[in-house]
């Protein structure tokens, strides 16, 4: 029997035990998709404890942050919310954690935690409930007083070379222009641009939205879909000044339906006056922004990225007491594999498609994203158009092997942009070195079945590329 978690966690072949110790594991990591908060890396935020780094909760605006990966494991042990993202005790709202994931054999959530314990504080016994109060202590006493466990001194410990962080297009970006001013940062820090209110006409606040976007453009009002643009585009600019790398758009499902501006504007008046819209009408308006979008960031340098195929928020009641992200999601599905074809298509043929990231929630759309893919590659950079890593619920083992083996098959994987943490927790870099163990299980295992020559240096261009030298490469690092 193997031991629990040990050196060669995952790796189950010789060679795959060199490519990740010789190549994979000392490169550096480039998070170019997260929800950290900019502000707690420019005060270098110490966390008293670990319910407070790794749950979260309720902060005194009542404004739900921490992951919600764990909050769901906790709901799914039948964990009082109190305890979740409650007012319960620190240490018994861990305890209610630990409780939940010694019953979650085959979950993820089991790795993530002793790879987090082991890489960040050095606590190196398995988690359970009859070391929570070991582990407890003992993690917490270097959060306190450990120089190396200040958020930047986490990132230095993961050798995290660079942060895409998630922003509003009306957000001030104060804490962006004070890191970009700070000589001492360990790690280049960029926000992203995540225009999700301006597209979301139909949803409740849009027009309250549009004043604040507006303001942020130093405009008094958005009375066209033409303004919306030009408001969008200043704005996208003021991004690009402090860096931004990327845009991200979270989409229930990516439209397609080319409009006149007439009827764009249209639609837009009505969802400002509180009307009803039909489909038609709200994907009319957004494919327009997108195509607008989409020349702006290919004109910028600036990767494109659209998640789609969730179903958000779909408990009504713990919605309306907790707000969004906190952990009320699901896979959805959506038949819009031709409408991504179509925008990236509308784009290609005017010469204005930008580098693109597409993530499906539905592991079922692997086969069609690879295909996809290369219906739009260009000589411009290897791999223009990428197949994003497993992303959230597929963000396991299995949902890793099933998206590399697709991309695999159907493409080219050493252009492979690689893994990312879409996280609100600094713990979870972890993630970044299961993902290593992973891919280098995968394709060791095929060189070790004969499937691949045993070429070193071959190899190594591809384990060095997908774990960091692509993604660097394709975000301009």
């Amino acid at each position: 029997m193997k031991e629990f978690m040990d050196r060669d966690f995952l790796l189950e072949t010789p060679t795959a035990r060199q490519l990740y110790h010789d190549w994979a594991a000392a490169l550096p990591v480039a998070d170019y998709h997260c929800h950290i908060s900019p502000r707690e890396i420019a005060e270098d935020r110490r966390f008293d404890n670990l319910a407070e780094i790794w749950l979260g909760g309720a902060g005194p605006d009542g404004v739900c942050s921490g992951d919600h990966y764990k909050w769901r494991l906790m709901r799914s042990n039948g964990v009082s919310e109190d305890y979740v993202t409650g007012s319960q005790p620190p240490f018994a709202r861990f305890l209610k954690f630990v409780e939940a994931l010694e019953l979650a054999i085959g979950n993820p959530m089991v790795h993530w935690c002793n790879l987090e314990l082991r890489q960040f504080f050095g606590y190196d016994q398995p988690l359970t409930p009859r070391t929570a109060q070991a582990c407890w202590d003992f993690c917490n006493d270097k959060l306190r007083h450990d120089p190396a466990l200040t958020v930047r001194g986490i990132l230095r410990k993961a050798n995290v070379a660079m942060i895409g962080t998630t922003d509003d297009p009306a957000d001030s970006l104060e804490w962006h222009a004070k890191l970009a001013a700070d000589p001492t940062l360990p790690v280049k820090v960029y926000p992203s641009f995540r225009p999700d209110r301006a597209l979301n006409l139909h949803l409740p606040g849009f027009a309250a939205y549009m004043d604040r976007l507006a303001a942020s453009a130093g405009r008094q009002r958005l009375d066209s879909v033409e303004q919306v643009c030009a408001a969008l585009t200043q704005r996208l600019e003021f991004f690009a000044g402090l860096g931004c790398r990327a845009s991200d758009h979270g989409l229930d499902s990516v439209p397609f339906r080319p409009c006149s501006m007439e009827q764009a504007d249209a639609a837009y008046h009505r969802a400002l006056e509180g009307k009803p819209l039909t489909r038609e009408e709200r994907e009319g308006y957004q494919t327009t922004l997108l195509l607008h979008l989409g020349r702006a960031y290919r004109r910028l340098d600036m990767v494109m990225q659209l998640h789609y195929s969730c179903l958000r928020n779909v408990n009504e009641r713990m919605f309306s007491r907790l707000g969004p992200d906190t952990g009320f999601d699901m896979i959805a599905q959506n038949a819009c594999g031709g409408a991504v074809a179509g925008l990236l298509s509308a784009l290609d043929k005017a010469d204005a498609c930008p580098r693109t990231i597409l993530y499906s929630l539905n592991p079922a759309d692997n086969p069609l994203l690879d295909t996809l893919l290369g219906c739009f590659q260009s000589g411009e950079i290897p791999g223009k158009i990428q197949h994003g890593s497993a992303w959230w619920f597929n963000d396991t083992k299995n949902g890793m092997e099933e998206q590399l083996r697709s991309l695999a098959s159907l493409g080219v994987l050493g252009n492979f942009v690689g893994m990312l943490t879409d996280s609100r927790s600094f713990l979870s870099y972890a993630r970044h070195d299961y993902f290593r163990r992973i891919f280098c299980n995968l394709i060791g295992g095929w060189v070790e079945n004969g499937e691949y020559p045993n070429h070193p240096d071959a190899l190594r261009r591809i384990v060095e590329g997908v774990c960091f030298r692509n993604a660097a490469r394709f975000f301009r690092l």
